[in-house]
C-alpha cells in the first residue's frame, strides 16, 4: 500500500524529488536556475518563487525594477526586483518561462543560520508548484511534479 501513491504518480507522468526537512521544520529542495544549482526552501504559502539579490550574478538573472513590495518571515514592505523568462529545473521537471521575484533574503538566512540550518539561495513558491501540478508527500518527504 505504501508505494501506491508513488507508483500511481510515476505512471501519471510525475517525477519524484527528495525533500530534506531542516531543523527549522522547512523543506529544503535543490533546484537549478539558468543552469546554476542552488538550495531553496519549499514554501507553499509564498505566492511567488524568489531569489536573494546576491543570486543575481550567480543565476545570471536579468533584474528589472518592480513595484511589488515583499513581506514575509517578520519583514514587510521590502524592495523587490523581478526577473523574467528564467529556466528552472527541479529534478527532471523544467520550465523555461519562470518569473522570479528578487529581494533581500538576509533576514531569512539569519533566521536559518541561528537555528543551525544552511542559508538558502531562495524560495520555491506556489507559482512553480502550480505550474508543476505539485503533490507533496509530507510523510515520505517527496515532491512530485508533472513532466
Amino acid at each position: 500500500m505504501a508505494e501506491t501513491l508513488q507508483k500511481f504518480l510515476i505512471e501519471k507522468g510525475y517525477t519524484k524529488i527528495k525533500l530534506h526537512l531542516t531543523k527549522t521544520n522547512h523543506f529544503e529542495i535543490k533546484a537549478s536556475i539558468n543552469g546554476k544549482k542552488g538550495l531553496f526552501i519549499l514554501d507553499t504559502g509564498a505566492s511567488n518563487s524568489c531569489v536573494g539579490f546576491e543570486g543575481i550574478e550567480t543565476f545570471q538573472l536579468n533584474a528589472e525594477d518592480s513595484l511589488i513590495k515583499a513581506a514575509g518571515a517578520g519583514a514587510v514592505n521590502m524592495e523587490t526586483k523581478t526577473s523574467q523568462k528564467n529556466k528552472v529545473k527541479i529534478g527532471k521537471w523544467k520550465n523555461n518561462k519562470v518569473v522570479l521575484v528578487l529581494f533581500n533574503l538576509t533576514h531569512v538566512n539569519m533566521a536559518l543560520t541561528e537555528h543551525k540550518s544552511k542559508p538558502v539561495d531562495g524560495i520555491i513558491g506556489a507559482d512553480i508548484l502550480k505550474k508543476g501540478k505539485a503533490i507533496i508527500d509530507y510523510e515520505k518527504k517527496y515532491l512530485y511534479l508533472k513532466l
